[in-house]
């Protein structure tokens, strides 16, 4: 389970899309649209892509999170973005 903020918490293995929430809809703690498999709308998360990301990543391979250090802010921006506005 995901913890996404504002109480909700997703299975990983169901979230197939991260969307950073950008300008003037980013209000009241928003951070992240989450698309989970089986809710047809996205769900709200009050923490980054990165944060969620990474914990997605922890649950995936557990023996990897004591080698690998927390993820240096930003490093999903050197990707192109998917959803530009």
């Amino acid at each position: 389970m995901i913890f996404l903020g504002f109480g909700k918490y997703v299975r990983a293995d169901r979230i197939y899309a991260l969307e950073p929430i950008t300008g003037d809809d980013r209000g009241s703690g928003s951070r992240t649209l989450v698309w989970v498999e089986g809710i047809p709308e996205p769900v709200v998360a009050s923490r980054t892509q990165e944060t969620i990301l990474a914990e997605i990543e922890t649950i995936a391979d557990p023996s990897s999170a004591s080698r690998r250090s927390r993820p240096r802010r930003g490093a999903l921006r050197v990707h192109p973005q998917l959803f530009e506005e």
